[in-house]
């Protein structure tokens, strides 16, 4: 199996030959819930960086909505699914990324798990920003009008039994006891994962 470092040093030389829209060059790390987007997109910039192509990640999940809104359209349970995020909001964001200088943008916090609004800063150097999520090539509307933003679109593809013992691990790790965890993998994140693999748009590249 190619570990995490070898797959970005071969993304970074891919990146690095894709073509541009705006000023800056937005690239998508698509990929079902535990499948390594973040670990892959973080090394994926840093590489980048070392290769003189100042980046930034943008996660999707600061796009998550609030407990509360949540609570009040009876779908908390299914916090992650599609319609649990700002969808439009995020498209907002991505098309001011191209061009416009001064951008900020919101970060969740997992340990309290909320959004917190202007938590990210884009550098006024940065040439090349990395946006990972779940969603980000959905076949659905709104979600679906970010695809035309993409320079270029990477897929993350992990066989659902490895995806179940990550977010297994994953809940047991946020202090959750086994038969919780399993359910709340079981019952939420692997339903969000078949909907990443089933409705998802073609990306450029899958690793």
């Amino acid at each position: 199996m190619i570990d995490v470092d070898h797959k970005a040093s071969l993304l970074r030389d891919r990146v690095l030959q894709a073509p541009r829209m705006g000023q800056r060059r937005l690239v998508a790390i698509v990929g079902a819930p535990a499948s390594g987007k973040s670990t892959l997109a973080e090394r994926l910039a840093e590489k980048l960086c070392a290769a003189a192509c100042p980046s930034q990640v943008v996660p999707m999940d600061g796009f998550h909505l609030h407990n509360q809104i949540l609570v009040d359209r009876q779908l908390l349970s299914k916090k992650g699914a599609p319609e649990t995020f700002d969808a439009r909001g995020l498209l907002h964001l991505v098309e001011r990324l191209h061009d416009e200088s001064d951008v900020f943008f919101p970060l969740f916090d997992r340990q309290r798990d909320i959004s917190i609004v202007g938590a990210g800063f884009i550098a006024p150097n940065s040439d090349t920003i990395i946006i990972e999520g779940n969603y980000l090539l959905l076949d659905a509307p709104v979600w679906r009008d970010l695809s035309q933003h993409w320079d270029l679109s990477i897929m993350l593809e992990v066989a659902l039994s490895e995806l179940r013992e990550r977010l297994i691990q994953r809940w047991l790790d946020f202090g959750l006891p086994r038969d919780k965890a399993i359910a709340r993998a079981e019952e939420n994140d692997l339903v969000n994962a078949q909907v990443v693999t089933m409705h998802s748009l073609d990306a450029d590249f899958i690793v």
